[in-house]
């Protein structure tokens, strides 16, 4: 594993914790040793804010856009999921570019390949998507708040079918190829536009408008509308959404088959990207 000033790298959608860049000449006191532990603490509950503030907007965006395609274009099921996909694929871009110098998976997909390559703890990935997750079902409350809807409402759409189940897995392969593979290839800065593009796509060439992940998922059976799944059809959808991961990791694996390598660019890119700090020379 490629270490930088000591520590490990990160991955691409996020920058590293908070995190003395300076190897000190003399042992920590257990003073400095506090401040340390702190900062990394904050900067932690930093990233968990920033995933589940963006995890709720990105909720917020599917679902909402959903309600205005269904009330502004009545009875065109191919204008409103055109209507519904431009605006996802915006927002989505948006939140990557604005939150990526913080942390911008919104997905539990992404942090667990995080973690897998090794540039997260399990204490950190957990917290993250916990954030994720509990962001998307404020994002869902909200944007059925905005369209005058009650804040909970159980999806009552089925979404079940071979067909729909393979097109969520290949929906989370793409995804995550995209995502890593873009990384990988030096254009980590780009990762916001491309996933947006990706997203926008996917919702027209893969049966199952293309979920793909997780948290958006458990979300989105909390609102009875367009772009909602019934309770009863998202478990299969959560499971092929996991296999899509697992051969993605696979296909990462075989694509770019040194995983500190892999961590080490997104490293790289992610310092590239990063404003300069007070506290640290390396931080998220």
């Amino acid at each position: 594993m490629r270490f930088l000033n000591g520590r490990r790298g990160t991955v691409l959608l996020r920058l590293p914790l908070n995190r003395s860049a300076a190897t000190p000449a003399t042992p920590a006191t257990p003073a400095k040793a506090d401040e340390t532990g702190a900062a990394e603490v904050a900067s932690l509950l930093r990233q968990a804010a920033a995933e589940a503030i963006g995890t709720g907007f990105r909720v917020a965006a599917v679902i909402g856009s959903g309600i205005a395609a269904a009330r502004l274009s009545p009875g065109n099921l191919g204008l409103q999921l055109l209507e519904n996909s431009v605006a996802t694929g915006a927002a989505l871009a948006a939140l990557v570019v604005a939150l990526q110098p913080v942390s911008a998976a919104f997905n539990p997909l992404v942090t667990v390949l995080e973690r897998i390559f090794g540039a997260l703890t399990t204490a950190e990935t957990l917290t993250l998507i916990t954030a994720q997750v509990a962001g998307g079902a404020v994002g869902a409350v909200v944007a059925n708040l905005m369209f005058g809807l009650p804040a909970l409402t159980l999806a009552g759409t089925t979404r079940t079918g071979a067909g729909l189940w393979l097109g969520e897995v290949v929906a989370t392969v793409g995804l995550l190829l995209v995502i890593f593979g873009a990384t990988r290839a030096g254009r980590g800065g780009q990762v916001g536009y491309l996933v947006g593009a990706y997203i926008t796509a996917a919702y027209w060439f893969t049966s199952s408008t293309s979920f793909a992940n997780p948290a958006v998922t458990l979300a989105r059976t909390l609102s009875d509308t367009f772009a909602g799944i019934a309770p009863g059809s998202a478990p299969m959808f959560l499971l092929m959404q996991l296999l899509g991961g697992g051969l993605a990791y696979a296909l990462i694996r075989v694509l770019y088959p040194a995983p500190p390598m892999i961590a080490a660019t997104i490293a790289d890119t992610a310092v590239d990207a990063a404003p300069p700090s007070p506290r640290s020379e390396v931080h998220r």
